[in-house]
């Protein structure tokens, strides 16, 4: 995905005055306050470099040398770039006083080590000290490493030309990093060290793998953090920039940095895309349908035909609640919703309401009895008929895996098929996510929600994501906005990617303490709608979709849970990742998928005896659920259902900010 812009495009972003305030930045909040003066002089009121009155030189101010030099341009050159790198200090200047302000007005943070990762360091460094021979075997490799980047150092700094290998690291590939023998050294020190640490962390012994993941993960934020990439003054294609625009970029930068903090309320809320450029149900989320039911949880989407005949079996899509469901409906040529239309299917979609705290007391019981049953019967209803198929899409797919389980227990044969995307019912090894559910990060969690009103505010969420990919969804960005000055792209992706939702402190608790942390579903110890529940006991016909570089339901997790139900199970591995693995429509020729139809004991069986497919797994599935959505009857119009319509498609609840 590009993010590059060039820097004379669309003009960057800047602070917002706010509503009551005296002015946009920390001065007018300081005079708000009653007279206390500012810190620094407000950046609007200082000239711009290319608005000075400089009267044009005279042919003996303007000396040129014999080599045709321009000693006056140089120096006008080197007046605006001082100009602009004051300009850029001073808006830095002043949106840091604001957020100071700001982080002022707030509680102070529970705890300086939310994650807990001081006991999980302490105890890998332990282990490492009671091995000295590891420690010995460690420090003679950096020695090593550092001999060979010390040699071809000098062997290039004595004009001998050194074969470098190729940059796989794609924060370093700029040519900018290789044509500097002093850049080059930084660039492969800091490689050198960063894979020297992360190496001795995971290398310890006799540590609890769970702890050993924790600090591993720790360390490698702590590696990236200390890119010399993420620096202005160690980051040669951010001086370059600075060089060719006399610092316009960086003074674009700082006014990026100025309204993401403005944005955040005082705490840098990075952006990812311009924002600006989408609006859902305009330009993303777009497909013809009708809301045909609300209530105070869901509304339900029934979307237009796109065939005259379709499968009698209506098919009812439940995103996950932690994200909006457009996803599957960002555009025209890459809509789920869509496709799955032109295949002759009646598709429903559940939006789930962004929660506020009226909402802070539902858990897994109302998401049951008044999600996932009550659209069900609206979707039967609309469509007449008595059964249909359902889909679940990652933590919607978990609800949908129990729903199906409480359904056994009580005879409820209403889902004819389901199918699972990147969806986890088995969190032993869920990945990185685990390592936010230990019980002193669940009461900061709960801390937080309580703060917010028995809601987990979306941003919190966010945050946790980006974490898990810290250098794609937090320092690229942070280099392109701030050290280059570029304006974010226009990337709907990145767009409903910040697109948050809030959470219900009961729902969400409980999915984090006895899903993640205690696995309860998977071992038959989760109680939901008054039962508990067995996995085994769903003999339903179920198709599971995982992605092989999937890293919030990962592979071998979704594997397992496919293994945990007692009926006859599809699994299907696609290429890519938690969004391109799933949205990968067949038009675009991406990726590729594994098909294998049996279901052997471990996913290593399994991928040795799948054949790859090229392109996109839709058509596979798409056949599955054929089979099991009944004979073609008229296409259902849904203005003409018995469930009057309410207004188009997307709706409202989708539109509701957090």
């Amino acid at each position: 995905m590009s993010r590059s812009k060039d820097t004379a495009g669309p003009s960057p972003r800047s602070p917002r005055p706010k509503a009551g305030r005296a002015g946009a930045g920390a001065s007018g909040k300081a005079a708000a306050k009653g007279g206390r003066k500012p810190a620094a002089r407000r950046t609007d009121e200082f000239p711009a470099a290319e608005a000075r009155q400089t009267p044009p030189p005279s042919a003996s101010a303007a000396p040129v040398d014999a080599a045709g030099f321009d000693f006056a341009a140089q120096r006008e050159a080197l007046e605006t770039l001082s100009m602009n790198i004051a300009r850029a200090a001073l808006t830095a200047q002043a949106a840091i006083a604001e957020a100071a302000m700001a982080s002022a007005e707030r509680p102070p943070q529970v705890s300086a080590d939310p994650m807990n990762m001081a006991p999980a360091m302490t105890s890998v460094f332990t282990s490492l000290s009671a091995r000295p021979e590891t420690l010995f075997r460690a420090q003679a490799d950096l020695f090593s490493r550092y001999m060979d980047l010390w040699s071809d150092a000098t062997r290039r700094a004595m004009g001998e030309a050194v074969e470098s290998a190729a940059v796989a690291d794609k924060r370093f590939r700029d040519p900018s990093w290789g044509e500097s023998p002093v850049f080059d050294v930084m660039r492969r020190s800091y490689l050198v060290t960063a894979d020297w640490m992360n190496g001795l962390i995971a290398s310890a012994e006799d540590v609890d793998p769970r702890t050993r993941r924790k600090a591993e993960f720790f360390t490698k934020l702590l590696t990236d953090a200390f890119s010399p990439s993420n620096f202005l003054a160690s980051n040669p294609v951010a001086l370059k920039a600075m060089a060719e625009t006399n610092g316009e970029s960086l003074v674009r930068g700082m006014q990026n940095f100025a309204a993401d903090l403005e944005r955040g309320g005082g705490k840098l809320a990075i952006s990812q895309a311009d924002y600006g450029q989408f609006e859902v149900g305009r330009n993303v989320a777009t497909a013809d349908g009708q809301v045909v039911w609300r209530d105070e949880l869901f509304e339900l989407i029934h979307y237009a035909p796109a065939t005259e005949t379709q499968h009698e079996i209506p098919l009812l899509i439940f995103p996950p609640w932690i994200n909006k469901f457009y996803i599957l409906d960002l555009r025209p040529e890459n809509s789920m919703i869509r496709w799955l239309s032109a295949q002759g299917f009646s598709v429903f979609v559940c939006s789930w309401i962004n929660p506020d705290r009226d909402k802070a007391h539902f858990g897994f019981d109302d998401y049951l009895e008044k999600g996932i049953y009550r659209a069900s019967e609206k979707v039967m209803e609309q469509c007449g008929t008595d059964a249909l198929s359902a889909v679940g899409y990652c933590i919607g797919g978990t609800l949908l895996g129990a729903a199906l389980a409480h359904m056994a227990e009580r005879g409820d044969k209403r889902i004819r098929a389901a199918t699972f995307f990147a969806a986890q019912h088995d969190f032993e090894q869920a990945g990185d996510l685990l390592l936010f559910t230990d019980e002193h990060w669940l009461r900061e969690i709960e801390q937080k929600m309580d703060e917010a009103g028995g809601v987990l505010p979306g941003q919190a969420m966010a945050d946790t994501f980006n974490a898990l990919r810290a250098n794609d969804l937090i320092w690229s960005f942070f280099v392109s906005n701030y050290l280059m000055g570029k304006t974010p792209p226009a990337f709907d992706l990145l767009f409903w990617n910040s697109d948050q939702t809030r959470m219900p402190k009961a729902l969400h608790m409980a999915y984090l303490r006895r899903l993640y942390g205690e696995n309860a579903l998977a071992r038959g110890e989760f109680e939901i709608g008054g039962v508990q529940v067995d996995l085994s006991k769903v003999k339903t016909p179920l198709y599971f979709q995982a992605s092989r570089e999937d890293h919030i339901a990962p592979m071998n997790s979704v594997y397992r849970s496919a293994r945990l139900f007692g009926g006859d199970v599809t699994y299907t591995l696609a290429g890519s990742g938690h969004i391109a693995g799933v949205v990968n429509h067949p038009d675009a020729a991406k990726y590729q998928h594994w098909i294998n139809e049996a279901l052997p004991d471990t996913l290593a069986e399994w991928q040795q005896g799948a054949k790859e497919h090229p392109g996109s797994w839709w058509p596979h599935w798409s056949a599955w659920l054929a089979g099991h959505s009944g004979g073609q009857v008229p296409a259902r119009d849904p203005r003409k259902g018995p469930l009057r319509p309410i207004e188009p498609a997307p709706g409202s609840y989708v539109k509701v900010k957090s």
